[in-house]
C-alpha cells in the first residue's frame, strides 16, 4: 500500500517540478482541482461556501489528496499481486491529469508534458518498489527469505520523502516564479480625475464596537473559483472587447490612460452570504468606468448581456443597462489607495455596485463579450443561480454577539444594513416581541455603501433575550421577514441574535 502511495508522489513532485518551465496552465494539481470543482454539483459548492466560507479551497485541496492517496495505495496493492494492474491505475490518473490540464483557458498539448513525465515517474517508482516486494515465481520461499524488510521499508520511505521534497519544491519554486508581486510593487497608479468624497467621521457610530467603515484590504472577504491565484503582470495584460459591438477593441493598461480614471467607494456582497454573514465589505475603488469602454465599441441596441471572462476561465453575466445607467461601474485597478492585491483580481477587475458578486465582479478580468441573456450562460447560471441578482436590503447584528452576557445597566448594540444602489434611509431595531424601535444611523456616504448603526438600550432585569433588526431603503421598501436560502438569488430574513442580561 505504501508503495503506491510513494510512487503517486513522486509523479505528483516531478509532475510539479517539470511544470515550472511551462507555466500556470501546465499545473496538473491546480487543473484537476479546477475540475473537481467544475464538476461539483451547485448545491454541494453552496454547502462548501455556507460552511467552510474561505476555507472551502484547502478543505477541497485536502479532499482531493486523500482520494489520490487511496487510489494509490490501492495501485500499490494491486502491484503486488498482479502486476502491472497497478502501473496502468497510475497510468490512468495521468491521462485524467492529461484531460484536466486540457481543459484549462488557454492550454495546448505541450502543457502535458509535466503530467507525462510525472506519470512516467511514478509508474518507474511503482514498478522499482514492488518488484522488490513480488515474489519470484521460480523461487518463492527462497525470495521471501531473502527479502529484507528494513531494507525495503527504507527505500519505501526514501522514494515517499523525495516525492514529498520535489512536490513542495516544486510549488514553491512555481509561486516565486510566476508571482507578480514584484510587478505589483512596481505598478504606479494614475492619479484619479474625480476623487471619491472625503469619508467623514460620522459615518461610523460611537460607544459600540463595529467594522471599520472602509474594510481593509487584508480583511476584505474573498470568495471565487480560483483554486490558484492567477499570476498576471500589468504589462502582460489585456482586455479584450468583443460580440455585439461596432468595433472590436483590446486594451492594453496603458491604452486605458484615454479613459477618465475615477474612485469611488462601493459594498461588494456575495450572494451566499448567509442572514447575518460577514461576505461583505466596502473599499475605496479605483478604476475606468466600463460604461465609457463600452461606448467606445459601439453596443449594438439589442445587446442586454455583458459575459466578462476570467483569465482562470470563469463567467459573469452582467446587464449592460448595469453598466451604463450611471452608477460607477469600474473596471477596477486598485483597492484602497493601492493596486488591487493579486487575491482581489490584480491587476484589473470588475466592480458593480449593487449586483452580488456572481454576476458582476469578476476578478483577472480579460474579457468582455457583448451578448444578450437568452443567447449566453454564465458560470454560476449553469449552475442553477438566477441570470440577474441586484443586491436585496439586508441588515446585520454585530454587537451582540450570539450567546454573548451582556451587564444589568446601559449598553449599546449596533451592526450595518445594505441595500446598494438604492441606500439605507432606516433600521429599526426589535428587542424579544416588543415594538420596533429606531436605531440611531451613522452618516450616510452614498447609496452604493452600506450604513452603520447602534441601538442604546438599558437592561433592566437578568435573563435571555433575542434582539432583531430590519432595514428600510431609500425607496421606502422594508427589509422582508421571509426566510431564504442563498440559491438562487440572494438570503432573505431578518437578523435575530440571542443573548443574556446578567448582574455581573
Amino acid at each position: 500500500m505504501l508503495a503506491g502511495v510513494a510512487a503517486a508522489a513522486v509523479a505528483l513532485g516531478v509532475a510539479q517540478l517539470v511544470s515550472i518551465p511551462f507555466g500556470g496552465r501546465a499545473d496538473a494539481r491546480t487543473a484537476v482541482g479546477t475540475a473537481v470543482v467544475d464538476l461539483t454539483p451547485g448545491p454541494v459548492k453552496e454547502w462548501a461556501i455556507q460552511t467552510l466560507g474561505t476555507l472551502d479551497k484547502p478543505f477541497l485541496a485536502v479532499v482531493v489528496l486523500i482520494v489520490i492517496a487511496t487510489l494509490a495505495a490501492i495501485a500499490g496493492t494491486l502491484e503486488t499481486r498482479r502486476r502491472p494492474v497497478g502501473s496502468v491505475v497510475i497510468v490512468a490518473g495521468g491521462v485524467l491529469g492529461c484531460v484536466a490540464v486540457l481543459s484549462r483557458p488557454g492550454a495546448t498539448a505541450l502543457d502535458t508534458i509535466p503530467t507525462i513525465v510525472g506519470t512516467a515517474c511514478g509508474v518507474a517508482a511503482l514498478r522499482l518498489l514492488t518488484r522488490r516486494i513480488t515474489p519470484d515465481p521460480g523461487h518463492p520461499d527462497e525470495s521471501s527469505d531473502q527479502t529484507d524488510a528494513g531494507r525495503r521499508g527504507l527505500l519505501v520511505l526514501g522514494v515517499l520523502g523525495f516525492g514529498i521534497v520535489s512536490g513542495v519544491a516544486g510549488a514553491v519554486i512555481a509561486r516565486l516564479a510566476q508571482s507578480v508581486a514584484a510587478d505589483r510593487r512596481t505598478f504606479v497608479l494614475p492619479p484619479p480625475r474625480s476623487s471619491a468624497p472625503p469619508i467623514p467621521a460620522e459615518v461610523q457610530p460611537k460607544g459600540v464596537a463595529l467594522p471599520s467603515f472602509i474594510t481593509p484590504s487584508t480583511d476584505f472577504y474573498r470568495i471565487d473559483t480560483a483554486l490558484s491565484v492567477p499570476q498576471i503582470s500589468h504589462r502582460d495584460w489585456r482586455l479584450r472587447i468583443h460580440g455585439m459591438v461596432d468595433r472590436e477593441t483590446t486594451y492594453s493598461i496603458d491604452d486605458l490612460a484615454r479613459f477618465n480614471i475615477v474612485e469611488t467607494a462601493a459594498t461588494l456582497t456575495c450572494v451566499s452570504n448567509p442572514v447575518g454573514g460577514k461576505l461583505i465589505s466596502t473599499g475605496i475603488w479605483t478604476g475606468y468606468r466600463v460604461a465609457d469602454l463600452l461606448a467606445a465599441a459601439g453596443v449594438h441596441t439589442d445587446a442586454d448581456m455583458v459575459l466578462s471572462t476570467s483569465i482562470d476561465g470563469f463567467t459573469a453575466g452582467t446587464p449592460v443597462q448595469a453598466l451604463t445607467d450611471g452608477r460607477e461601474a469600474l473596471l477596477a485597478v486598485s483597492l484602497n489607495g493601492q493596486p488591487l492585491p493579486v487575491e482581489h483580481g490584480y491587476p484589473a477587475r470588475l466592480v458593480v455596485p449593487g449586483l452580488y458578486g456572481y454576476v458582476s465582479a469578476t476578478k483577472w478580468v480579460v474579457e468582455l463579450e457583448l451578448t444578450r441573456f437568452d443567447k449566453a450562460q454564465a458560470y454560476w447560471t449553469r449552475q442553477g443561480w438566477a441570470a440577474q441578482a441586484p443586491v436585496k436590503t439586508e441588515s446585520r447584528i454585530d454587537v451582540p454577539r450570539r450567546g454573548q452576557q451582556v451587564p444589568l445597566g446601559p449598553v449599546v448594540f449596533g451592526g450595518v444594513a445594505w441595500a446598494q444602489n438604492r441606500g439605507v434611509r432606516a433600521v429599526e431595531v426589535r428587542i424579544g416581541d416588543g415594538a420596533w424601535q429606531p436605531a440611531e444611523l451613522g452618516a450616510a456616504y452614498s447609496n452604493e455603501t452600506w450604513r452603520l448603526w447602534s441601538f442604546p438600550w438599558q437592561a433592566k432585569s437578568p435573563g435571555k433575550q433575542t434582539i432583531t433588526v430590519r432595514a428600510i431603503d431609500n425607496t421606502g421598501a422594508v427589509q422582508t421577514e421571509q426566510r431564504a436560502d442563498p440559491v438562487p438569488d440572494g438570503a432573505t430574513g431578518w437578523h435575530s441574535v440571542s443573548f443574556s442580561v446578567t448582574e455581573k
